[in-house]
Parts: structure tokens; sequence; C-alpha cells
């Protein structure tokens, strides 16, 4: 049986800043352990982070560890996850780095890597780095030793990639726009991509101060936005998370628009304009039934994956299609990108409004969204055989009761230790029931 991975998860290596193994000391060795893994002495690596404080305090470990195993570092200071994507790949970079928790709390904090590619690294790097991991710390001959320098133009040159990717003649002249940058890393960068290609731009949660990154605001918490967007009078509202990876957004109405519709609408434009190359669209389980009906009566494929963008990503090379994306506001557009990107696929939206002459509502009329009740509880990611059986059945017998009139999951977190059970269907007080029951179910099983 194939050797499990013990510390990355989904998306990287995630958790509490100071509990193990979110610590100075493994980061140190993390860094030595993906220089040697790569194996390549003298390559580059970039290094991004968000605005957490302690991404100082990690970015300096994972300096310290990488040049110990003889790799050149580039600091780039507060970066965008995707940001860190598209400059590993036109540096030629042997690796990006990100230290980032994405939309979790500033207490949190976590690191991922993105290949020469800009690509998540596959299980087979992944494994060979914690190998590494497991054995004694060996720095290179101080001749080999790398060295450190700070790429100052970084954001300069992503701005300009997000720009491109809008045809060269687009402009956003006539919008306002509402842009909440979740006190995270595009506080520096997502406004002047909006107001370089024309728009009025209001933005807000832009003054990051270390603690303040995803604090009542961004993608996960859009109600500020919806609120500036009403009282503003603005155009649109764009939410992105503390690494810029996720896009919420809201209409002028205020209604919140989730990575669900967004997806739909490039799907509908992918269709329209040939750009899904025959293919289909990935979506993952938990994915809204709507969206999958939605698809499907517009002639294109949908197929789903286990929930993070890692899986979205690999069920789109294996199937050899372009778009795919996560209701949580993950989209991967391989047209434009090579990860999540809040702040290119905010644009592509904003493309498809002025290419149409309409608004969001309008736009999504085609699409009913099922609703939807997910909750999330605190417990231990792992039981028993038996516990798991007795969970089965009881989520068999509410998917009896809904028939075909909706769907049911519940699923460990990849990236929190919590337990996320969710019920969808037509009727909303039927689908909070049934997942209100289900949840203290789960909770009473597992804590037996």
């Amino acid at each position: 049986m194939p050797k499990k991975r013990q510390y990355f998860g989904t998306d990287g290596i995630r958790g509490l800043v100071g509990q193990y193994p979110i610590t100075p000391d493994f980061v140190l060795k993390l860094g030595w352990a993906v220089g040697k893994a790569l194996a390549r002495p003298g390559a580059k690596v970039l290094i991004g982070k968000d605005t957490r404080r302690s991404g100082y305090m990690f970015e300096s470990a994972l300096e310290a560890g990488l040049t110990a195993a003889g790799m050149d570092v580039y600091l780039l200071g507060p970066m965008p996850t995707p940001g860190v994507a598209y400059l590993t790949r036109t540096f030629m970079a042997e690796l990006g780095v990100v230290i980032s928790a994405s939309h979790n709390p500033h207490h949190d904090n976590g690191i991922k890597f993105f290949s020469r590619h800009g690509a998540k690294l596959d299980d087979q790097t992944e494994m060979a780095i914690e190998q590494y991991l497991d054995r004694e710390m060996e720095v290179v001959a101080p001749h080999l030793i790398g060295k450190v320098k700070r790429l100052d133009d970084g954001a300069g040159r992503y701005i300009e990639f997000c720009k491109a990717s809008l045809p060269s003649f687009q402009r956003l002249s006539h919008l306002k726009i509402v842009i909440d940058c979740a006190n995270g890393a595009t506080y520096h960068i997502a406004p002047d991509v909006f107001r370089e290609l024309g728009a009025e731009v209001i933005a807000i949660h832009s003054r990051p101060d270390g603690l303040n990154i995803n604090l009542d605001c961004g993608s996960t918490h859009p109600e500020s936005l919806r609120d500036a967007v009403l009282g503003f009078k603005a155009d649109i509202g764009v939410a992105l998370d503390g690494d810029g990876d996720r896009i919420v957004m809201v209409d002028h109405l205020g209604h919140i628009i989730d990575g669900d519709q967004v997806l739909y609408l490039l799907a509908m434009m992918g269709r329209d304009k040939g750009l899904l190359n025959g293919g289909g669209v990935v979506g993952t389980l938990m994915s809204n039934l709507g969206l999958e009906i939605a698809l499907k009566k517009a002639g294109i494929a949908f197929a789903r994956s286990k929930v993070g963008d890692r899986h979205v990503m690999e069920m789109l090379r294996e199937k050899n299609w372009q778009l795919g994306g996560e209701s949580s506001g993950h989209i991967i557009w391989l047209n434009s990108t090579t990860t999540g990107d809040g702040i290119v696929a905010a644009l592509q939206v904003l493309m498809i409004m002025q290419e149409t002459g309409k608004k969001l509502p309008e736009l999504l009329s085609d699409l009913t969204l099922y609703p939807q009740t997910m909750i999330n509880i605190a417990l231990p990611a792992k039981w028993s055989e038996a516990q798991q059986a007795q969970i089965d059945t009881e989520v068999k017998r509410i998917e009896a009761e809904l028939e075909e009139r909706g769907r049911v999951l519940v699923r460990p977190s990849g990236t929190e230790p919590l337990v996320r059970v969710m019920v969808e269907g037509e009727n909303v007080k039927e689908v909070a029931q049934f997942a209100n029951d289900l949840a203290e179910f789960v909770r009473n099983i597992v804590k037996k």
C-alpha cells in the first residue's frame, strides 16, 4: 500500500501558527527539504506571502532553509497566490512558494508550492519532500550556499498580466466597481488593475495591519461589500480572499454571486466563443445541483471532482478541458491562468457584461440555484469504519426522502479541523431541517 502524505493536505501545509508543523523550526527544515528534493543547486525560488504578521517569520525561515540547500531565493513580498504562479513561470524559476492560509484568519498560516510551470506540485514531488523531512539537515558547502534578492517589480508585472487577460481594446470605462481586498495580498494590486482599465474604483478593506486579513471581509464575508455596492450605487462589487485566488461578486441590486454562478457565466461565454474547445466544465462535490442542470440544458458537459482546486485541476488535465471551479470562488480558466485567480475571473465577468450590455441578473436568469445548507462541525477528520457505516446509512436515508430533488454530502475539510455537512434540495425549510438533523447525528456518532 503506497505511503500517505504526512504533512501536505489539499493545498500545501496549513495550520495554527505556533503549533506543529506551522512553527519556524519546521518551516526552516521544510525549505531545506524542498531544496534537496529539487536537487538543483543555484536554481531560482520565488517566495511571496499574504499580509499576516507571521509571514515575516516564516519568510525568514524558508529563506534560511532554501539557501542552506543551495537554492537562490527571490523575495516578492505581499503577492497574490496566482501572481506567484505567474511570476514563477515567467522568471523560469524552479519553484514558487506562497506563505498564506488563504481565506483563514490571521492566526493560521501555511505554505504552498508551485512548479516551474505555475501548477501545484504533484503527489510524487510532495512525497519526495516529505522523505527529506525525515532526514538530518545538512548544509551545502559554504561556496554553494544560495543568495537572496528582493524582486521589486513583481506587483507591476502581475498587474500587466491581469490586464492582458482582456482583449487589448477592452476598457472598463463607465463602470463603478467596489473592490474588497480582504486586507490581504491584493490590497496594492487589485484596485490598480481595474483603475488602469478605466473603471471608477472604490477600494474597501485595503489597509492590512497583519491581523485584520479576512476579518469580517473578503469572499467569505461579502456583507460589507454588498452594503458598499448599494451605498455607492456601484455597477458591481468584487470580493477577493486573503491570497487572491477566490472571488465572490455582488450585483447592482445587492445579490451575492458565488463561484457556481461565476463558473456558469464563464462557461456560457466559453461555449459561445468556442473557447471550451469541445470540452466541458469541472465542478466539485459541493457545486450546486442547479449549476449542473443549467449547464446540461445549455449542452455543456459537467463533471464533479473532489473538493479542492488541486482536484479540479487534476480532472481538467485528465479530460483535457479548460474551465473548472468551486462554489467558494476558485475559478480555473486554463486559457488565461494555471491556478485560481480572483482578479482575472472578475475581469472575464466584466468583459461579458460590457460585450452583452447586460447586467448580472439578466445574464444569470437561466440559472436557478437549489437551496443549500452547509454546517461546519468542529470534529476530528477521522473516525472508525463502523461510525462511517452509520453515517452512510443516515445519508442514504435522507437521499431516499429527497429522491432526485437534492443531494447530501458529509466530508472532512481538507484545510481545517472541521467536518462539513451539506444538504441541497428544492425546499428551503426541508433542506435546513435535514442538514441540522444530520449534523446532530454526525456529532453524536463521532463523539461515541
